[in-house]
């Protein structure tokens, strides 16, 4: 299956718990059970053999395209599982959740057809398109709640909601009923390939998905490899497997809004710990990355996937096979360039959403041209004089750059000038030259750098 390789990142192995096992909290059966409870509502999405990967790792490359879902997401899965289990006083009082989305989605895609009175806590954020959505799957059983900017504002108020009025909360991932339910998508794929599964790439934000697949493989498909994908800017669970135990991070970077969570839940993280997973970790994450797949079969590992990546495979997948994934639904796919894998092996990569704000498009366009090192700014000390700016586009651009951000004030009584400047290279590799060229330009130059404090104020 490949090795660990040390050069590369370290591995910290959670060791399998000792007073329970994956089985004892979360049985394959269950989620049999979950599948029988939403069959007819919840639909059987398509796997997708994608060619373009394929040719890429000299695998097989699957897509589970729950993109495709009735809400575009996996989320329906777990909500419905749980609300259509509520007893009938439980249904007249209603139900409540916090989400940014997805999970709002399903909520309330559930609370329609099965009668349920709903309220739905979104943060200030969240896009307008997924909120006419919540409304459209709804109907008039959903009340959307608009709180702070913050998920957790949301969840306080959801909370309180329960508190006072006696409602049922719907976790989006923290409870076994939900990790159940989105469990079932373990369950078709090993149907849809006849049990041949030799790697699954599953997204991780709260952890249910992960938890759900990982609990119904282990049973069913014990040498399946499960490889966790998360935000580098929300590397969570990777945080939770460190510490042995959830742990809530301080900042988090929004962009794969829905798998950007502070915390993971307490019931994935007892799952994934009693199930042996271990975190691949790293300084950084290079262009191109050469992570191996997990040690043995059946290994469970979580590594980060770095935003830019996901918007360059977001745009791949649009472009090639006419995907419209939103940042969460290409994380795992974005994964593969950090993986080898042995010729032929199935691998299943979940495309998890498709609930993309087409606002967000010049945002995704920009991650992907600074990761894959086509767009760079620099702030330039321009000499105060005539010519200058001319003698820096005659003597450092190359023929194939461009300046695609240009600002500039002039300062009277001063010598120089600074003025922000962004270029677009024909090719990565002209990334030195260019910067040869401003060395022998003598003027004052500083390449604001990914990471850096004043690069967030660009992207």
């Amino acid at each position: 299956m490949g090795r660990i390789d040390g050069s590369i990142g370290r591995v910290s192995t959670v060791p399998r718990a000792q007073t329970l096992t994956t089985a004892e909290l979360l049985t394959a059966a269950d989620i049999d059970k979950a599948a029988e409870r939403i069959s007819g509502i919840v639909a059987v999405t398509p796997l997708e053999r994608c060619d373009r990967l394929s040719q890429v790792t000299g695998a097989n490359i699957f897509l589970k395209r729950e993109d495709q879902q009735r809400v575009r997401s996996y989320k329906l899965r777990g909500a419905y599982n749980l609300m259509v289990q509520l007893t009938e006083p439980e249904r007249t009082v209603g139900v409540v959740c916090a989400s940014a989305g997805n999970h709002a989605q399903g909520v309330a895609f559930a609370c329609r057809a099965l009668g349920i009175r709903g309220r739905i806590y979104l943060p200030s954020n969240t896009p307008r398109q997924k909120r006419d959505r919540i409304r459209a799957h709804g109907g008039p059983y959903v009340e959307l709640k608009v709180t702070g900017p913050t998920y957790d504002e949301a969840a306080a108020a959801a909370l309180r909601d329960c508190a006072e009025s006696g409602a049922t909360l719907v976790p989006p991932f923290d409870d076994p009923r939900t990790v159940a339910g989105q469990g079932t998508v373990a369950r078709e794929i090993l149907e849809q390939l006849e049990g041949l599964v030799d790697v699954v790439v599953v997204p991780v934000g709260g952890g249910g998905l992960i938890a759900g697949m990982t609990a119904y493989l282990h049973d069913r498909s014990p040498s399946t490899t499960i490889v966790g994908a998360e935000p580098t800017g929300a590397a969570s669970m990777i945080g939770a497997l460190a510490a042995r135990g959830p742990v809530t991070l301080r900042e988090i970077d929004a962009f794969v809004d829905g798998a950007a969570v502070r915390r993971v839940g307490d019931f994935p993280y007892a799952v994934l710990s009693a199930a042996g997973a271990s975190a691949v970790t790293h300084a950084s994450l290079p262009l191109v990355a050469s992570v191996p797949a997990p040690s043995h079969p059946g290994d469970i590992s979580i590594l980060k996937v770095d935003e830019g990546a996901v918007c360059t495979e977001m745009l791949d997948l649009y472009q090639n096979e006419g995907v419209i994934a939103e940042p969460a639904g290409a994380l795992a796919v974005a994964a593969l360039k950090q993986m080898k894998f042995e010729a032929h092996q199935n691998v299943v990569c979940l495309v998890s959403g498709g609930n993309n704000d087409v606002s967000r498009y010049g945002e995704i366009i920009e991650r992907s041209l600074v990761h894959m090192g086509l767009k760079h700014y620099f702030l330039v000390n321009f000499p105060q004089e005539p010519g200058a700016l001319r003698r820096f586009l005659d003597n450092v651009l190359g023929p194939d750059d461009d300046i695609t951000l240009f600002e500039y004030v002039k300062r009277n009584n001063r010598e120089t000038g600074g003025a922000l400047v962004g270029i677009e290279l024909g090719a990565a590799a002209g990334l030195d030259p260019l910067l040869a060229r401003i060395r022998e330009s003598g003027m004052e130059v500083e390449h604001l750098e990914p990471g850096t404090p004043a690069f967030r104020y660009l992207i």
